[in-house]
């Protein structure tokens, strides 16, 4: 009997001794291979097994053993539950943290920022800069990108809303584009439902026209509704837009910084001088403020607006009291009536 009992009590200090082993193990931390101990990425792709998620961990530069980081996956109850991704997994990380990760889908992010404003060639430059981002559009034209948007035949300018997009490192970038694409669909339809009656715009896609200029011509988000109303107030009469940054946008990588009057004088699709109506494109990526104040443009009787210097505008009804302001303004005239 005491032998046996001798026995038991072995048993037991040592079930105890490997369940505390156990237990320190896998609340402690776990050393990486990679040099400088910096973080070790690894990614795993839908579909993996436990198993092959353990030997992945392993491959990518932790110094553990993948036969009992398999164990823990399966006695944890959670191994079903760990997600695809692209995972950083940062020295110090622990077995339970390293579970708790992929339970979690805590994957390794980076963000690109879409700026209200900028122009297509300035969102590709964007893209093509990102950290860890695969550059799956750069091979495509404007034409193949946007029909693998699936928005074939229809120009990429003003299509993508400026905001901030996370992703995944080795994510393509036809992902976040996709993305923004969405964004602004759901962005514009908001604005289009929210339009005031009577306005000047036929569709979303005048919407959204107009207001890429008023982007580009705001300086103070304060002015956006009273912009549009001017550029609503020369449709309704039929004037001519005449709107510098139009343009400046047809001329493209051509332009110097120095609009000319050669320059305003010389016809194409985007020149609102020498063209009524809106130009066939947006110019660039409106933000929900501009969108809006494309649809509810302010109740103004102005026909002309000049920059102050300030960031703000000062709006004109009549002609003669636009060239005042220019001279006020542009010129630093004053006239006896100012």
């Amino acid at each position: 009997m005491k032998g046996l009992f001798k026995g038991l009590v072995s048993l037991v200090v040592l079930a105890l001794a490997l369940a505390s082993a156990a237990y320190f193990w896998v609340q402690g931390p776990m050393s990486l291979r990679s040099p400088g101990a910096s973080p070790v990425d690894v990614s795993i792709e839908p579909g993996t097994s436990a198993k092959a998620i353990a030997q992945a961990v392993v491959d990518a530069g932790v110094d553990t053993s993948p036969t009992l980081l398999f164990a823990w996956f399966r006695l944890s109850g959670q191994s079903r539950q760990m997600r695809a991704g692209s995972y950083e997994i940062p020295p110090g990380t622990s077995p339970k943290r390293l579970l708790n990760m992929l339970v979690r889908g805590e994957e390794s992010l980076r963000t690109v920022t879409i700026v209200e404003g900028w122009n297509w060639r300035q969102v590709r430059q964007a893209l093509a800069k990102a950290e860890l981002l695969k550059p799956d559009s750069r091979a495509l034209d404007d034409a193949a990108l946007m029909a693998q948007l699936g928005r074939p035949g229809i120009s990429p300018e003003g299509r993508f809303y400026p905001d901030t997009y996370t992703y995944a490192k080795g994510a393509s970038d036809l992902v976040v584009l996709k993305r923004a694409l969405s964004a602004m669909d759901k962005h514009l339809q908001a604005a289009w439902q929210a339009r005031l009656p009577g306005v000047s715009l036929k569709s979303p896609e005048e919407a959204l026209i107009l207001a890429s200029i008023v982007e580009k011509e705001t300086g103070q988000g304060a002015d956006r509704p009273l912009i549009s109303g001017v550029f609503h107030n020369r449709m309704r009469i039929g004037m001519r837009l005449q709107t510098d940054p139009t343009v400046i946008y047809g001329l493209g990588e051509a332009f110097d910084g120095n609009l000319r009057r050669i320059h305003l004088q010389t016809d194409n699709p985007w020149n609102t001088y020498t063209r009524g109506g809106l130009p066939p494109t947006p110019i660039a990526m409106p933000g929900k403020a501009a969108l809006l104040a494309a649809v509810q443009p302010a109740k103004t009787q102005a026909l002309y607006f000049v920059a102050k210097g300030d960031g703000s505008s000062h709006f004109s009804a009549t002609l003669d009291e636009h060239n005042r302001a220019v001279n006020r303004y542009q010129r630093g005239i004053q006239t006896a009536k100012d």
